[in-house]
């Protein structure tokens, strides 16, 4: 007799209780007081729940338990499954409106709630407004059905059309008309069944993600079942909708504290019997990385082996830079091809993250420029399929990218294994983006202060404020700005509260150089090149009277 496979250890043990859910306290009591809502009818406002947090912190668990504990069924969709607008309102629509609200709890009263849960809902494609991708026409029905029965005569024969009676059979292919309208032979069962798969010819399967958010955003307006929205990134989805920011219960859960990690899988490890080696448990904890089905996922998979050494061995440690060198030299030395969920597994990394590592190395491992340019051109294929899967959400895509980026590219450069012996360099443009951050962050600060004091959007501050800030600050240092222009900028720095750290950066000079130093310090100006000379008064100039008050804020109005 063949043994059943047991399920995950993660899954094994999930909750059935809101309350057996670990860490996130805060956030349970939110879910819990959304529901309650729900429990005393349908709420005026924030009918979805959006759960938002990094992955393995509780956030699926959370709304299954939720489900469980008040006896609600659950219509869930994930990320395999098609979800775009004609999916998502025949099996999310259809819970929300049309399932009975008239039969009671099992233990208690009112009425039985739906908890429909759409997960990775932040994997969406598309604009809000977005609509699903056109279908194609079905053909005339007329020339289907020829196709199908060759012969007029065949398709009375199969309708049971005859003559002298009604309806009257067809005499010619030109009477049948483009589409079955209401005739009375479109109602026999025969010519219903034919019917059916014409208009099911025109209908193709959609499996993208096409129209989905626009679904799920008139979703959260008008269900009348419990919805809950789980993402990784909440800005994926508020971006495009205010009805994701404003409409819904945003409830954040965040990783898990090594201590209440520990704790239970200890816990977890008595119950399973599952016998751990000294260290392992410490190791599983700072190997999750707060990730608590991570966790979970390691520690199934040294249960079975002995208390011993190997169970170290075994978790190690993700080295994420470590992994990509050893796969990029793999690929460029070896003509092998790869699933997309092999590279997965080896790298939990998408296709895209190893692209920048193969597109670096090529000209490095190529034996000359033909079988680099073959490369490349192999490259361009990948990367071009990449970004169709990115774009459309169709991610079957990623499989055949995964090939040719990994067996085409390896067969482009060698026309059998060579082991080449040279070790990946790291992408040079990631490198540039990480040395650049600190930069970027400070000219993103300089940005959102100049934005705030003049009431500017953060677009139109980079492209008008930011470039006369660049002219004013530029050459303070080589003397070539005069007296005048300094005081403006110290003025500038002053009245805009700017750092050393953003002084520096607006004039190309070091935070802590004595020009930002004089830039920010009360009241200092270099000395004046030359004091202008005095203007002679002319004779027939008037004498100037008093001096007139300059008015320098609104407040003065009352004042004068």
């Amino acid at each position: 007799m063949a043994s059943v496979a047991r399920p995950p250890l993660a899954e094994r043990t999930r909750p059935s209780r809101l309350d057996d859910v670990i860490g996130n306290p805060k956030a349970r009591a939110q879910l819990r007081e959304w529901a309650e809502r729900w429990r005393r009818g349908t709420p005026s406002g924030a009918r979805a729940a959006l759960l938002a947090g990094p992955p393995g912190v509780g956030k699926t668990s959370a709304a299954l338990a939720l489900a469980a504990e008040l006896g609600w069924t659950v219509v869930e969709m994930n990320a395999s499954d098609a979800r775009n607008e004609s999916a998502i309102s025949q099996v999310a629509g259809r819970a929300s409106i049309t399932h009975t609200l008239a039969e009671p709890l099992g233990g208690g009263a009112g009425p039985r709630r739906a908890l429909i849960v759409l997960d990775e809902a932040d994997s969406l494609s598309g604009r809000a407004t977005e609509t699903p991708r056109p279908t194609r026409e079905p053909p005339i029905l007329r020339d289907f059905l020829r196709g199908r029965y060759g012969t007029v005569e065949a398709l009375n024969a199969a309708w049971g059309l005859v003559p002298d009676a009604k309806p009257v059979p067809f005499r010619a292919w030109d009477d049948l008309p483009r589409s079955p309208g209401n005739f009375a032979w479109a109602r026999r069962p025969a010519a219903r069944r034919d019917i059916e798969e014409w208009r099911a010819s025109g209908r193709p399967a959609d499996s993208s993600d096409r129209g989905g958010l626009a679904a799920i955003s008139r979703l959260v307006r008008s269900t009348r079942q419990p919805l809950v929205l789980i993402v990784n990134d909440e800005r994926v989805l508020t971006r495009y909708s205010p009805v994701f920011r404003t409409g819904v219960t945003r409830i954040h859960f965040y990783p898990l504290a090594d201590r209440e990690m520990g704790g239970y899988l200890a816990t977890v490890a008595r119950r399973e019997g599952i016998a751990l080696a000294p260290g392992a448990l410490d190791a599983i904890v700072r190997r999750s990385r707060g990730d608590l089905r991570a966790a979970m996922n390691d520690l199934d998979a040294v249960a079975p082996l002995p208390p011993s050494p190997a169970q170290l061995e075994v978790l190690g440690f993700r080295d994420l830079t470590a992994d990509f060198e050893a796969v990029t030299d793999e690929v460029l030395t070896q003509a092998q091809f790869y699933r997309s969920v092999a590279i997965q597994n080896r790298l939990d990394a998408p296709p895209d993250d190893l692209l920048p590592w193969i597109e670096e190395n090529v000209p490095h491992y190529a034996p000359d420029a033909r079988h680099r340019a073959a490369a490349f051109d192999e490259l361009a294929v990948a990367e071009r399929l990449l970004g169709r899967a990115r774009r459309w959400r169709v991610w079957g895509l990623w499989s055949y990218a995964t090939e040719v980026l990994t067996g085409g590219v390896g067969l482009a450069l060698h026309d059998r294994a060579v082991p080449e012996g040279r070790r990946p360099y790291f992408p040079g443009f990631l490198g540039q983006m990480g040395q650049s951050r600190a930069t970027r962050a400070v000219r993103e600060s300089i940005v959102a202060k100049v934005g705030a004091r003049l009431h500017l959007s953060k677009a139109k501050t980079r492209e008008t404020v930011l470039p006369f800030l660049d002219g004013l600050f530029s050459d303070l240092g080589e003397g070539r700005a005069g007296a005048q222009r300094f005081r403006l900028a110290a003025e500038v720095a002053r009245e805009l509260v700017l750092s050393a750290e953003e002084t520096g950066y607006l004039t190309r000079s070091a935070p802590e150089s004595a020009l930002v130093g004089r830039l920010l310090g009360p009241g200092t100006t270099p000395e004046p090149e030359e004091p202008p000379p005095e203007r002679e008064e002319s004779p027939s100039s008037p004498e100037p009277g008093p001096a007139r008050p300059v008015q320098r804020r609104l407040s003065e109005f009352g004042a004068r």
